[in-house]
């Protein structure tokens, strides 16, 4: 990594640094993919403006020289309770691509997620992090790769499945429509201008390796007879009659943990702890789908208050703190879960740039822990965060 890249990484203060770093990084189509959200954006900006609607209640004069941060998450022990979120198309950000996250990931002992989407093979995955790892995983409408999916993840080791539901068809994403992006991403006319403006990114993802759905593409090569839109081939594999009966089915194939990724609502939550998962991933897709869904973090005591204390509740969505972590851990949250944040890294230095990003917010969560007077993350209650009334 270039000294001057390092320098910047260390003048980073937070992950609104990194956002402005990886937005002069990357090309326009390929920052706005990460950053952007379906129609006029109003989940997105909510996802992140909802935690300023909490405040933390601090205890006092308790001993904060030592701070416990342990936590569990998918029956596996991480260092804090923070999980990096599947993200699909990673290659597109950093050339290290997923094997970047998962070092990083690996360096601050947590839990990381591969995505069907992604753009390295689970076996490589499994083979160089030795960590907490969960594979998310779609319903296709062949049923079959699901099947081989689950066969796989066994084979190699994965200690969960996340399944997502929030897709039947892809959100309108309008800056990637405004964008012409393409998977892989092609020049156009609207873009050439920025890819040839930011050849650090353009130079090695033209003579990178050959761009593709690596855990897919060898019964689903969509993308061999050229680039198409990631709203035709939402259209083209995953299947919109998805229900209870395939949770059910995917919980018996797999029988290990298994979260339900997408659901927002408390009787959701209920239901998918009846059809086998054993938890949930509060989420709306990072605002990528149903522009108006609540922000994750307003859904987190709701669900808690169904489900009890066993079920892992997992707060997919706006995080962009480590305050934002302990709000929803004391609202009932196992932990939280976060892309964009280290996206943002990865696109501003790899993996040192993922590696900065999980060291702000860890540093900003024991700090926030430590000023609040709670020594243990597994005293966080919901006596210590109440909702800021409302002015009349």
């Amino acid at each position: 990594m270039q000294l001057g890249t390092t320098r910047q990484l260390g003048r980073a203060n937070n992950i609104a640094d990194l956002r402005k770093l990886a937005r002069r990084r990357l090309p326009r189509p390929i920052f706005d993919y990460i950053d952007g959200g379906a129609d006029d954006e109003v989940t997105l900006e909510r996802n992140m403006s909802a935690f300023s609607n909490y405040e933390i209640v601090p205890d006092v004069l308790t001993d904060v020289s030592s701070i416990r941060t342990a936590a569990t998450l998918f029956g596996q022990p991480v260092d804090w309770p923070l999980m990096l979120s599947p993200t699909g198309l990673t290659r597109m950000f950093h050339g290290d691509a997923e094997l970047a996250v998962a070092r990083a990931a690996a360096k601050h002992g947590l839990l990381y997620s591969l995505s069907t989407l992604g753009t390295t093979r689970l076996e490589a995955l499994a083979q160089s992090f030795g960590g907490p790892k969960v594979f998310q995983i779609y319903i296709f409408k062949d049923r079959g790769l699901t099947a081989e999916f689950v066969a796989r993840c066994k084979a190699a080791g994965f200690h969960g499945l996340a399944l997502t539901v929030d897709t039947p068809v892809a959100g309108n994403r309008e800056r990637d429509r405004v964008n012409g992006l393409s998977l892989p991403p092609r020049l156009t006319l609207r873009s050439m201008l920025s890819f040839a403006a930011h050849p650090s990114w353009s130079i090695p993802a033209l003579r990178g390796s050959r761009f593709d759905f690596a855990n897919v593409s060898h019964r689903v090569d969509a993308l061999a007879a050229g680039p198409m839109s990631l709203f035709d081939y939402i259209g083209a594999q995953f299947d919109p009659s998805l229900t209870w009966a395939d949770v059910e089915w995917l919980a018996r194939e797999w029988g290990g943990p298994l979260a339900i990724k997408g659901l927002m609502t408390p009787e959701d939550a209920k239901r998918a702890i009846a059809s086998g998962a054993t938890g949930v991933m509060v989420s709306n897709h990072g605002g990528r789908q149903l522009d108006g869904a609540p922000a994750p973090i307003d859904q987190i005591a709701a669900v808690r208050d169904m489900l009890g204390d066993g079920p892992d509740v997992i707060c997919d969505g706006g995080i962009r703190r480590g305050s934002d972590i302990v709000k929803a851990r004391a609202l009932g949250a196992t932990a939280c879960s976060v892309g964009r944040p280290y996206l943002y890294g990865l696109a501003a230095g790899g993996e040192a740039g993922v590696d900065r990003a999980l060291t702000l917010l860890r540093q900003e969560f024991v700090r926030t822990l430590t000023l609040a007077g709670i020594n243990d993350v597994a005293h966080l209650a919901r006596r210590h965060v109440r909702r800021v009334p409302r002015e009349s």
